[in-house]
């Protein structure tokens, strides 16, 4: 069993790190509120620390799941920071859905402090964490990944190593663009059903089972037409996500004209506040104009 140490308990790492406590492994987790860290240690075994430096000590492993770029470089660098107190041969695993620069950024700074390093974003979103089937896309060195693989898989129903470091965030930022494309025609689809008089389920019978099926379309399809929003990724975080796409087009000069469009009709979304409603919301825009 492994010494783990957890930074960031939200809707995803709180159930991420109680997966790794029911394998047995020591952990150790730390969150920027305190009560969140409490709260954890009254449901699984573990002990909270009160900064990244001391969750990180003395560790194998250190996962991290936070908001953003900013966020990750508040929990990894200073005296504070987890990188300090991570014991030569220890291995940082970022969770974060953020950009490729800081997981550049993050591997050569641990390279340099003889650490290792995968950025490892997630897809599946909080029912996926709660229930230990998230798809996990891995940058970074071979040999660092064969010492991750098996205590990722703890939470994961597919974990891959893509590439070199940068090559996990890269394959979450196609991972966002795919599905808020799926999510607009779906959007559309069903407001063009009901427009045009047909029994939605009737016309879900037919069509999740051929070529236009879809995740999406087998568990969102249904609450979509009902107006119901409180399901997974919020609107907010896709936003986010999206904006972190559109700036690494700009630098490897990808064309996203439809990622662009569906960006703004998530800004009218949240206009209409729903930015916490989740991303299958788009359909709102169409069925109440």
């Amino acid at each position: 069993m492994a010494k783990i140490a957890f930074l960031g308990l939200g809707v995803m790492g709180f159930p991420m790190a109680g997966h790794l406590a029911k394998a047995g492994h020591d952990i150790t987790v730390y969150n920027r509120t305190r009560a969140k860290a409490d709260s954890w240690t009254q449901k699984h075994k573990g002990k909270a620390a009160g900064t990244p430096a001391e969750a990180a000590a003395g560790q194998d492993f250190v996962m991290a799941c936070v908001g953003n770029d900013d966020d990750l470089r508040s929990i990894v660098f200073g005296d504070q920071g987890a990188f300090k107190a991570m014991p030569k041969g220890a291995v940082f695993v970022d969770h974060t859905t953020a950009s490729a620069e800081i997981a550049r950024e993050l591997d050569a700074e641990a390279k340099k402090r003889s650490l290792g390093f995968l950025d490892a974003p997630v897809s599946g979103g909080q029912s996926g964490a709660e229930n230990g089937q998230l798809g996990i896309m891995v940058g970074g060195d071979p040999a660092t990944y064969a010492m991750c693989e098996n205590v990722l898989k703890i939470y994961a129903k597919a974990v891959t190593l893509i590439g070199p470091a940068g090559s996990g965030q890269l394959t979450k930022m196609v991972n966002q663009i795919c599905i808020a494309g799926l999510l607009q025609g779906l959007s559309e689809a069903m407001n063009f059903a009901s427009k045009s008089g047909l029994d939605a389920d009737k016309v879900l019978s037919v069509i999740t089972a051929g070529a236009a099926g879809s995740w999406q379309m087998s568990n969102r399809a249904k609450t979509m037409v009902a107006g119901k929003f409180e399901f997974g990724f919020a609107v907010d975080w896709m936003r986010k996500d999206l904006g972190i796409c559109l700036a690494e087009a700009k630098r490897n000069k990808a064309r996203l004209p439809g990622t662009a469009l569906i960006d703004q009709f998530y800004a009218q979304v949240q206009e209409r506040g729903g930015g916490r409603w989740d991303t299958s919301s788009l359909i709102h825009l169409l069925a109440k104009d």
